[in-house]
C-alpha cells in the first residue's frame, strides 16, 4: 500500500493499523509532511531579501509577518496533530529518504523565530521559548537522522536518495543562526560542535546522493532528478550563514567558502534548467514547468538563503573581501530572482488549491 501526499509517495509500514483507521473514518483530512518548506521560503524572504525592495516598508514587513505566523500556526498544528495518527508517522518514519522532510519542520520554526525577532523584538522572550521547544524537536530528529542514514548507508544504491536527506543540515545549522542571533553569550565550542554535526550530515548526505546516481538503477533526468536537489547548494548557503553569523572564520575562509557555493548553484541550477527544457519538449510548458508540488519550495528556499548568506557577509566588515563589489551589484539582481520565484510559487500554489489540505479516500489507497 502507498499513501500519496501531493506527488510525495510515502511507503506505508503497517497496513492494519491504516486498514483499521479506514474502517473507522470513510475520509481523512491530511497535510502533507513537507509543509515546512512553505515556511522556510517564506520565511527566509521576509529575513532577508525583502529588505532590497525600499517599496515594501516596516509596517508592511510586520504585517507579512503576522501573516506567516498564522499560516504557520495553521501548518504545525495540522503536522502535530497527525503525529497521535499511528499510521500516518509509521508512513513517515518508514521510509529513509523521506523521513528526512522532519527537518522542514524545525528549519520552519527557527526562520520563523528569526522574523519575528527581526520585526517584533519585544518578543524575542517568547520566541526563545518556542525556540527551546524547537530544539528538543531538534534533538528527536537527530535520533531519526542517525537511523535513517544507517539504514540507507546498508544498501545505498537501493534507495531513491535526493535532496531532502540534506535537510539533517539545513535543520541543524538554522537553530545555530538562531542561538549566535538571541544568546551571544553561548561557548564558541558548543556552536563549532553543532556546526560541524552539520557539515557532517552534509558530507554522509551528498555521497549517498552521489552514489544514487552514479551507481544505482539507471535514471533520466525527467522522472529521476528531483526539485529538492537544490538543496546541494542551499544547505552550504545555511552552513555559511551560520559561519559568517558567528564570526568563527577568516574572511579568506568564508571568500573560498562563499566561492564553492556559488560554483555549486550554478552547476546545480544548469542541471535543473536541463531538465526543464526535456520536461516541456514532452510535457508542455504546463506539466513541464507551472505545475504545483511541494517539493519546489526548496528552490525559493535555498535562492533565498543564498541570498541571506551573501547580502551578511557582504554587509561585515570582517568579512571584506575580493568579491565585494561583484556582491553589491548581484544581489541586486538576485533579490529579484527570489522575489519573482516566491511570487510564481504563490502563484501556482493558490491556482492549484494546494493551501487546502489533501484528503485521502479509500480510492486513494491501494
Amino acid at each position: 500500500m502507498m499513501i500519496f501526499l501531493d506527488g510525495l509517495a510515502i511507503q506505508k509500514v503497517e497496513g492494519r493499523y491504516l486498514s483499521n483507521r479506514m474502517k473507522s473514518k470513510e475520509n481523512e483530512e491530511i497535510i502533507n509532511p513537507a509543509s515546512g518548506a512553505v515556511i522556510m521560503a517564506l520565511g527566509i524572504f521576509l529575513y532577508a531579501a525583502i529588505d532590497a525592495f525600499t517599496w515594501i516598508n516596516h509596517t508592511t514587513g510586520k504585517i507579512l509577518t503576522v501573516s506567516l505566523v498564522v499560516l504557520a500556526a495553521i501548518i504545525y498544528k495540522s503536522l502535530f496533530t497527525q503525529l497521535l495518527n499511528k499510521p500516518y508517522i509509521f508512513a513517515i518514519l518508514g521510509n529513509p529518504v523521506h523521513s528526512f522532510v522532519i527537518g522542514s519542520w524545525v528549519a520552519g520554526i527557527s526562520v520563523m523565530s528569526n522574523v519575528i525577532v527581526k520585526y517584533f523584538p519585544d518578543m524575542s522572550v517568547g520566541v526563545q521559548g518556542m525556540m527551546l521547544i524547537n530544539t528538543l524537536l531538534w534533538l528527536c530528529f537527530l535520533v531519526n537522522c542517525f537511523y535513517q542514514f544507517n539504514e540507507i548507508m546498508k544498501r545505498p544504491t537501493a534507495h531513491s536518495t535526493h535532496g531532502v536527506v540534506l535537510l539533517s543540515t539545513v535543520a541543524t545549522q538554522s537553530l545555530v543562526i538562531f542561538w549566535v542571533k538571541v544568546f551571544p553569550s553561548l561557548p564558541a565550542g558548543l556552536l563549532i560542535a553543532v556546526m560541524s554535526l552539520g557539515i557532517f550530515f552534509y558530507l554522509i548526505g551528498t555521497t549517498l546522493i552521489v552514489l544514487r546516481y552514479a551507481r544505482g538503477n539507471p535514471w533520466t533526468m525527467i522522472d529521476d532528478w528531483t526539485s529538492t536537489n537544490c538543496i546541494i547548494h542551499g544547505a552550504l548557503s545555511i552552513t555559511g550563514l551560520a559561519i559568517v553569523s558567528s564570526q568563527l572564520m577568516s574572511g579568506m575562509f568564508i571568500m573560498i567558502f562563499w566561492l564553492i557555493v556559488f560554483v555549486l548553484l550554478i552547476s546545480v541550477e544548469l542541471m535543473e534548467m536541463v531538465r526543464a527544457v526535456k520536461r516541456i519538449q514532452k510535457l508542455g510548458w504546463k506539466k513541464g514547468v507551472f505545475t504545483y508540488h511541494i517539493s519546489q519550495w526548496s528552490r525559493n528556499f535555498t535562492f533565498g538563503m543564498f541570498y541571506a548568506f551573501t547580502i551578511t557577509m557582504h554587509e561585515n566588515p570582517h568579512y571584506l573581501n575580493a568579491f565585494y563589489d561583484f556582491h553589491r551589484g548581484f544581489l541586486h539582481f538576485w533579490a529579484w530572482i527570489v522575489f519573482l520565484l516566491l511570487i510564481t510559487e504563490i502563484g501556482l500554489w493558490v491556482g492549484s488549491n494546494g493551501y487546502h489540505f489533501e484528503r485521502i479516500t479509500r480510492g486513494d489507497v491501494s
